[in-house]
């Protein structure tokens, strides 16, 4: 049951008042004076800092979490800009991943690898 808290309007003076969600959120003493609601902010938290060069920390933050495939892959991609961005541009575990698929496959690129083009006079991206 969620706990509100209330201040005395005179004094400062706060309690906090244990309500279900359907009961009126307000709170009059035994002298009949009705005490003022303080709003606060939740004490809620996120795992939104996760270090993008840690394996261990991304496995940890998606384990028992509720999602979609699509969700873990768009963190995943999220951590990768970010390596990228502290890399000059350029993500070495994507770098290692796309040099180990090639080597795996006698020289041929990745899919992702394939959607840019780039010559002395062009470049395309498709």
């Amino acid at each position: 049951m969620p706990i509100y808290t209330y201040e005395h309007p005179e004094t400062g003076e706060r309690v906090d008042i244990v309500q279900t969600m359907s009961e009126d959120h307000s709170y009059t003493d035994e002298n009949g004076l009705k005490w003022n609601r303080v709003f606060s902010i939740p004490n809620a938290s996120t795992d939104s800092q996760i270090d993008p060069n840690n394996p261990q920390a991304f496995l940890d933050a998606t384990r028992n979490k509720k999602g979609s495939m699509g969700d873990l892959l768009d963190k995943s991609k999220e951590l990768s800009e970010k390596r990228a961005d502290k890399n000059g541009g350029s993500d070495p575990v994507k770098d290692k991943f796309f040099k180990e698929y090639s080597d795996a496959r006698k020289g041929a690129k990745h899919p992702e690898q394939k959607k840019k083009y780039e010559s002395k006079r062009i470049k395309v991206d498709y």
